[in-house]
Protein backbone atom coordinates (compact mmCIF):
# COMPACT_ATOMS: atom_id res chain seq x y z
CA UNK A 1 0.00 0.00 0.00
CA UNK A 2 1.09 3.44 -0.26
CA UNK A 3 2.48 5.21 3.01
CA UNK A 4 2.26 8.90 2.20
CA UNK A 5 1.70 10.46 -1.25
CA UNK A 6 5.00 10.16 -3.19
CA UNK A 7 7.96 9.73 -0.72
CA UNK A 8 7.47 6.26 0.57
CA UNK A 9 6.47 4.38 -2.39
CA UNK A 10 4.78 0.99 -1.50
CA UNK A 11 4.62 -1.62 -4.18
CA UNK A 12 1.42 -3.21 -4.35
CA UNK A 13 0.77 -7.33 -3.81
CA UNK A 14 0.32 -7.56 -7.77
CA UNK A 15 3.10 -5.08 -8.49
CA UNK A 16 5.50 -6.87 -6.00
CA UNK A 17 4.46 -10.22 -7.72
CA UNK A 18 4.71 -8.87 -11.55
CA UNK A 19 8.40 -7.30 -10.58
CA UNK A 20 9.58 -10.51 -8.91
CA UNK A 21 8.51 -12.40 -11.92
CA UNK A 22 9.40 -10.57 -14.69
CA UNK A 23 12.82 -9.27 -13.07
CA UNK A 24 13.85 -13.34 -12.27
CA UNK A 25 13.24 -14.78 -15.51
CA UNK A 26 15.16 -11.36 -17.07
CA UNK A 27 18.01 -11.97 -14.73
CA UNK A 28 17.79 -16.13 -15.61
CA UNK A 29 18.43 -15.42 -19.15
CA UNK A 30 20.98 -12.88 -18.70
CA UNK A 31 23.04 -14.99 -16.30
CA UNK A 32 22.69 -17.88 -18.53
CA UNK A 33 23.61 -16.26 -21.79
CA UNK A 34 26.95 -14.93 -20.43
CA UNK A 35 27.57 -18.09 -17.97
CA UNK A 36 25.61 -21.02 -19.36
CA UNK A 37 25.48 -22.19 -16.25
CA UNK A 38 21.80 -23.68 -14.82
CA UNK A 39 23.06 -23.04 -10.75
CA UNK A 40 24.71 -19.62 -11.17
CA UNK A 41 21.52 -18.50 -13.30
CA UNK A 42 18.66 -20.06 -11.01
CA UNK A 43 21.18 -18.21 -8.42
CA UNK A 44 20.24 -14.71 -9.84
CA UNK A 45 17.73 -14.21 -7.60
CA UNK A 46 19.75 -12.72 -5.15
CA UNK A 47 19.75 -9.51 -6.91
CA UNK A 48 15.96 -9.15 -7.06
CA UNK A 49 15.76 -6.99 -4.02
CA UNK A 50 18.05 -4.63 -6.17
CA UNK A 51 15.54 -5.10 -8.76
CA UNK A 52 12.85 -3.92 -5.95
CA UNK A 53 14.37 -1.12 -5.31
CA UNK A 54 15.02 -0.02 -8.55
CA UNK A 55 11.38 -0.80 -9.70
CA UNK A 56 9.78 0.82 -6.86
CA UNK A 57 11.76 4.18 -7.31
CA UNK A 58 10.59 4.01 -11.25
CA UNK A 59 7.42 4.08 -9.72
CA UNK A 60 7.76 6.85 -7.08
CA UNK A 61 9.25 9.18 -9.81
CA UNK A 62 6.45 8.71 -12.17
CA UNK A 63 3.69 9.00 -9.59
CA UNK A 64 5.69 12.31 -8.49
CA UNK A 65 5.02 13.53 -12.03
CA UNK A 66 2.07 12.22 -12.35
CA UNK A 67 1.14 14.28 -9.52
CA UNK A 68 2.95 17.45 -10.68
CA UNK A 69 0.81 17.45 -13.61
CA UNK A 70 -2.14 17.24 -11.94
CA UNK A 71 -0.69 19.90 -10.00
CA UNK A 72 -0.43 22.25 -12.74
CA UNK A 73 -4.14 22.11 -13.48
CA UNK A 74 -5.17 22.76 -9.80
CA UNK A 75 -3.26 25.89 -10.33
CA UNK A 76 -4.91 27.20 -13.44
CA UNK A 77 -8.38 26.75 -11.35
CA UNK A 78 -6.81 28.29 -8.06
CA UNK A 79 -5.41 30.99 -9.81
CA UNK A 80 -8.88 31.83 -11.16
CA UNK A 81 -10.57 31.40 -7.75
CA UNK A 82 -7.62 33.81 -5.98
CA UNK A 83 -8.63 36.48 -8.71
CA UNK A 84 -12.25 36.19 -7.79
CA UNK A 85 -11.65 37.04 -4.66
CA UNK A 86 -12.36 33.66 -3.34
CA UNK A 87 -10.46 32.06 -0.07
CA UNK A 88 -8.52 28.49 -0.25
CA UNK A 89 -11.17 26.25 0.97
CA UNK A 90 -13.19 27.36 -1.60
CA UNK A 91 -11.28 27.67 -4.50
CA UNK A 92 -9.84 23.89 -3.37
CA UNK A 93 -14.03 23.19 -3.73
CA UNK A 94 -14.20 24.66 -7.37
CA UNK A 95 -10.92 22.99 -8.43
CA UNK A 96 -12.02 19.69 -7.22
CA UNK A 97 -15.21 20.10 -9.52
CA UNK A 98 -12.69 21.08 -12.67
CA UNK A 99 -10.70 18.20 -11.91
CA UNK A 100 -13.68 15.41 -11.70
CA UNK A 101 -13.78 16.73 -15.72
CA UNK A 102 -10.54 15.79 -16.70
CA UNK A 103 -9.49 13.09 -13.74
CA UNK A 104 -10.63 10.09 -12.35
CA UNK A 105 -11.99 10.34 -9.27
CA UNK A 106 -9.71 7.77 -7.94
CA UNK A 107 -6.68 9.87 -8.87
CA UNK A 108 -4.09 11.09 -6.52
CA UNK A 109 -4.63 14.90 -6.38
CA UNK A 110 -8.55 13.99 -6.07
CA UNK A 111 -8.01 11.97 -3.16
CA UNK A 112 -5.53 14.47 -1.57
CA UNK A 113 -8.01 17.70 -2.24
CA UNK A 114 -11.14 15.36 -0.54
CA UNK A 115 -9.03 14.61 2.79
CA UNK A 116 -8.00 18.39 2.85
CA UNK A 117 -11.43 19.48 2.59
CA UNK A 118 -13.08 16.98 4.73
CA UNK A 119 -10.58 17.88 7.89
CA UNK A 120 -11.33 21.33 7.06
CA UNK A 121 -14.85 20.97 7.36
CA UNK A 122 -15.42 17.59 9.62
CA UNK A 123 -11.71 17.89 11.87
CA UNK A 124 -11.96 21.39 12.19
CA UNK A 125 -7.89 21.17 11.50
CA UNK A 126 -6.22 24.00 10.75
CA UNK A 127 -5.62 25.03 7.21
CA UNK A 128 -1.93 25.78 7.76
CA UNK A 129 -1.97 22.49 9.13
CA UNK A 130 -3.70 20.65 6.49
CA UNK A 131 -1.45 22.10 3.91
CA UNK A 132 1.93 21.67 5.52
CA UNK A 133 1.39 18.20 5.81
CA UNK A 134 0.09 17.49 2.23
CA UNK A 135 3.06 19.40 1.23
CA UNK A 136 5.44 17.35 3.34
CA UNK A 137 3.85 13.75 2.16
CA UNK A 138 3.70 15.12 -1.88
CA UNK A 139 7.71 15.61 -2.02
CA UNK A 140 6.55 17.32 -4.99
CA UNK A 141 9.03 20.65 -4.81
CA UNK A 142 6.06 22.53 -7.07
CA UNK A 143 3.21 21.88 -4.08
CA UNK A 144 6.33 22.74 -1.09
CA UNK A 145 6.97 25.74 -2.71
CA UNK A 146 3.24 26.98 -3.88
CA UNK A 147 2.08 25.89 -0.19
CA UNK A 148 4.73 28.14 1.23
CA UNK A 149 4.61 31.17 -0.26
CA UNK A 150 0.73 31.18 0.19
CA UNK A 151 1.21 30.59 3.91
CA UNK A 152 3.83 33.22 4.16
CA UNK A 153 1.66 35.85 2.20
CA UNK A 154 -1.09 34.86 5.07
CA UNK A 155 0.99 35.56 7.65
CA UNK A 156 2.61 38.34 6.64
CA UNK A 157 -0.64 39.95 5.23
CA UNK A 158 0.47 40.40 1.72
CA UNK A 159 -1.53 40.73 -1.33
CA UNK A 160 -2.09 36.83 -1.64
CA UNK A 161 -3.99 37.43 -5.40
CA UNK A 162 -1.35 39.20 -7.03
CA UNK A 163 1.33 36.92 -5.42
CA UNK A 164 -0.57 33.88 -5.94
CA UNK A 165 -0.95 35.06 -8.93
CA UNK A 166 2.62 35.24 -9.60
CA UNK A 167 3.39 32.24 -8.30
CA UNK A 168 1.18 30.31 -10.16
CA UNK A 169 2.14 31.14 -13.59
CA UNK A 170 5.62 30.64 -12.45
CA UNK A 171 5.05 27.41 -11.09
CA UNK A 172 3.00 26.49 -14.37
CA UNK A 173 5.84 27.34 -16.57
CA UNK A 174 8.29 25.43 -14.43
CA UNK A 175 6.04 22.79 -14.93
CA UNK A 176 5.43 22.84 -18.82
CA UNK A 177 9.33 23.50 -19.09
CA UNK A 178 9.96 19.82 -16.97
CA UNK A 179 7.10 17.94 -19.26
CA UNK A 180 9.15 19.33 -22.44
CA UNK A 181 12.87 18.54 -21.31
CA UNK A 182 10.48 14.53 -20.52
CA UNK A 183 10.08 14.55 -24.09
CA UNK A 184 13.15 15.39 -25.36
CA UNK A 185 14.90 13.09 -23.35
CA UNK A 186 12.87 10.25 -23.85
CA UNK A 187 14.19 9.46 -26.90
CA UNK A 188 17.59 9.10 -25.43
CA UNK A 189 16.06 7.09 -22.81
CA UNK A 190 14.84 4.28 -25.37
CA UNK A 191 18.33 4.28 -27.09
CA UNK A 192 19.84 3.63 -23.71
CA UNK A 193 18.49 1.08 -23.18
CA UNK A 194 18.71 -0.26 -26.54
CA UNK A 195 22.34 0.40 -26.64
CA UNK A 196 22.65 -1.41 -23.29
CA UNK A 197 20.68 -4.52 -24.35
CA UNK A 198 23.26 -4.75 -27.78
CA UNK A 199 26.33 -6.55 -26.07
CA UNK A 200 23.59 -9.32 -24.73
CA UNK A 201 21.75 -9.70 -27.92
CA UNK A 202 25.46 -10.18 -29.94
CA UNK A 203 26.42 -12.62 -26.74
CA UNK A 204 23.02 -14.28 -27.96
CA UNK A 205 23.48 -14.19 -31.84
CA UNK A 206 27.12 -15.54 -31.43
CA UNK A 207 25.94 -18.24 -29.31
CA UNK A 208 23.62 -19.33 -31.79
CA UNK A 209 25.65 -18.58 -35.10
CA UNK A 210 28.57 -19.28 -33.70
CA UNK A 211 29.36 -21.15 -30.51
CA UNK A 212 32.47 -22.37 -31.26
CA UNK A 213 34.31 -19.20 -31.23
CA UNK A 214 33.58 -17.95 -27.81
CA UNK A 215 33.39 -21.48 -26.34
CA UNK A 216 36.33 -20.33 -24.37
CA UNK A 217 34.95 -17.57 -22.76
CA UNK A 218 32.07 -20.39 -21.15
CA UNK A 219 34.90 -22.79 -20.84
CA UNK A 220 38.00 -20.91 -19.04
CA UNK A 221 38.58 -19.21 -15.71
CA UNK A 222 39.82 -15.90 -17.30
CA UNK A 223 36.67 -16.37 -20.15
CA UNK A 224 34.55 -16.35 -16.77
CA UNK A 225 36.24 -13.11 -15.35
CA UNK A 226 35.95 -11.81 -18.80
CA UNK A 227 32.00 -12.48 -18.81
CA UNK A 228 31.49 -11.10 -15.86
CA UNK A 229 33.38 -8.16 -16.49
CA UNK A 230 31.44 -7.56 -19.37
CA UNK A 231 28.67 -8.07 -17.28
CA UNK A 232 28.90 -5.53 -14.89
CA UNK A 233 29.95 -2.28 -17.32
CA UNK A 234 26.59 -3.31 -19.35
CA UNK A 235 24.67 -3.08 -15.44
CA UNK A 236 27.10 0.16 -14.93
CA UNK A 237 26.20 1.36 -18.41
CA UNK A 238 22.78 1.06 -18.15
CA UNK A 239 22.30 2.99 -14.87
CA UNK A 240 24.58 5.61 -16.26
CA UNK A 241 22.50 6.59 -19.46
CA UNK A 242 19.20 6.22 -16.98
CA UNK A 243 21.06 8.52 -14.58
CA UNK A 244 22.06 10.85 -17.23
CA UNK A 245 19.14 11.27 -18.97
CA UNK A 246 17.07 12.40 -15.87
CA UNK A 247 17.14 16.50 -15.82
CA UNK A 248 16.11 18.09 -12.71
CA UNK A 249 14.57 21.51 -13.67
Amino acid sequence: MINTLCEKYGLTTKEVIDCISFSYLGLFVIFYIFYQNILLSLLSGFLLPICMKYYAAERRAKRKEFMALQFRDLLYSLSASFAAGRHMSDGLREAESNLKLVYDGNTPMLREISGILSKLDESRASEEEVLKDFAQRSAVSDIQGFIDTYLICRMTGGDINSVISKASAMLIEKIGIEKEIKTLTAQKCFEGRIISAMPVIVILFLNIASPGYIEILYSSFIGRVIMTVALAGIAYSYFLIMKLTKIEV
